[in-house]
């Protein structure tokens, strides 16, 4: 599917399938969201645009690559989104944090926002948006369109294990909206929870039911 990148990097793959136990405690569990969180962050920035400096070594001058063009900022998702920050952060660290705070509503399943702060000039930066799942897609879309309105051009949204439910929901809405998962699971049950999925990843991030 066009703009939708599903990993296979082994890393990613084994963390993933320890993330997925249920007997994978509080501890591990954060951690193991980090780190793949990095993982994926390092080929979802692989094709940011760089030019050419030179750099004076010890031995010589060197031509080297930086990152050029636009700036970079992470939005992360309210609560969950949270867990995936710092190790993006780690690898790059000039990235501005922003943050939107939604809820699903338990009978009508669809966000409910309560929190939306963003850096000002947010408009002008390459936008992460990170959230571990990627369920209806109701979240993601509302958390695009949050962003859009403040007139952001640039949005590439990660989720560590989506479905194609939420898939759909996102590129239906957000055609030019890049997508990069880790795994595609099967589907939604009547609880619009992913199957297999690994249950609540917020729940599981902070000890929390």
């Amino acid at each position: 599917m066009e703009n939708v990148h599903v990993l296979d990097h082994p890393l990613i793959q084994h963390k993933l399938a320890i993330l997925r136990s249920k007997d994978t405690g509080v501890k591990e569990f954060r951690e193991l969201i980090g780190e793949i969180a990095g993982l994926m962050c390092y080929e979802a920035t692989r094709n940011l645009p760089t030019e050419e400096v030179e750099v004076e070594t010890p031995i010589a001058t060197a031509r080297c690559r930086v990152l050029a063009g636009k700036k970079l900022a992470i939005v992360p998702v309210l609560r969950a989104g949270l867990g995936m920050v710092d190790n993006m952060i780690a690898l790059i660290p000039s990235a501005k944090v922003g943050h939107i705070g939604l809820y699903r509503d338990p009978v009508t399943h669809l966000p409910v926002e309560y929190y939306c702060k963003l850096p000002e000039d947010i408009e002008n930066r390459q936008v992460f948006v990170v959230d571990p799942m990627l369920a209806t897609g109701g979240s993601a879309v509302a958390a695009i369109d949050f962003l859009k309105r403040r007139g952001c051009k640039n949005i590439v949204m990660m989720n560590i294990i989506g479905c194609p439910e939420g898939v759909r929901a996102v590129r239906e809405a957000h055609p030019d909206v890049e997508l990069y998962l880790a795994a595609m699971d099967e589907r939604l049950n009547e609880h619009a929870y992913i199957i297999p999925g690994l249950g609540d990843a917020g729940d599981r991030i902070f000890g929390t039911k």
